[in-house]
């Protein structure tokens, strides 16, 4: 749901920025890698050492090229398949450092083994909801179905965590985490029976 909501109305905030790139000759894929980059600085340089607020600061800025790229391309007829290989590519890689980043935290500073397992499933979780439907496609079958897509995610966790680096209590997080693992089990399910449902068509009758 917030992938489509973000498409559109992301798009609108950010052709300026996109012209002004490609005016000055960066392509979309340097921005995409550059903004993966900015994700896994913000995410592993400040995540583990329990600096929340900053940290999530950073990876939002950066986040932000996730849209960007997709609009230069579209406004410079550069679409194809390589871009969106590379894209969703480095999404897994950024998506990574930022629960990674938490899960360094929990499992050192933070000491706590609860909160680095629930950041670890999520983590572990999240890549099979994008394998699955990657594998699904690859198979030619369709799966874009589920709870807890990618934007969905991320908006949650770096809301969470922002939060908690503000003062709040880390239960917030704690709660945010679990759900996300939680809803992250019931996509994974859902786009199993979606394929199941495809590969075993009911029998016609009649």
């Amino acid at each position: 749901m917030l992938n489509r909501l973000m498409r559109t109305t992301w798009t609108t905030v950010m052709t300026p920025f996109a012209k002004a790139f490609l005016a000055l000759g960066i392509s979309p894929d340097v921005v995409t890698v550059v903004g993966t980059l900015g994700v896994c600085f913000g995410a592993l340089a400040f995540y583990p050492r329990g600096e929340f607020l900053v940290g999530t600061l950073v990876i939002t800025a950066f986040i932000f090229s996730d849209n960007v790229d997709g609009v230069m391309a579209r406004l410079s007829g550069r679409q194809g398949v390589w871009g969106a290989f590379l894209d969703s590519t480095l999404d897994r890689v950024g998506d990574a450092a930022i629960f990674g980043g938490l899960v360094l935290y929990y499992a050192g500073p933070g000491a706590s083994l609860l909160m680095a397992g629930l950041a670890l499933a999520c983590l572990i979780l999240g890549m099979v909801v994008s394998y699955a439907k990657a594998r699904a496609e690859g198979l030619g079958m369709t799966c874009n179905v589920g709870i807890a897509e990618r934007a969905d995610r991320l908006l949650a966790v770096l809301l969470a965590t922002g939060l908690v680096g503000l003062g709040l209590p880390t239960v917030v997080l704690t709660v945010v985490l679990a759900l996300l693992a939680l809803a992250s089990l019931v996509t994974v399910i859902q786009r199993m029976a979606t394929v199941h449902r495809q590969a075993f068509p009911p029998a016609e009758t009649g």
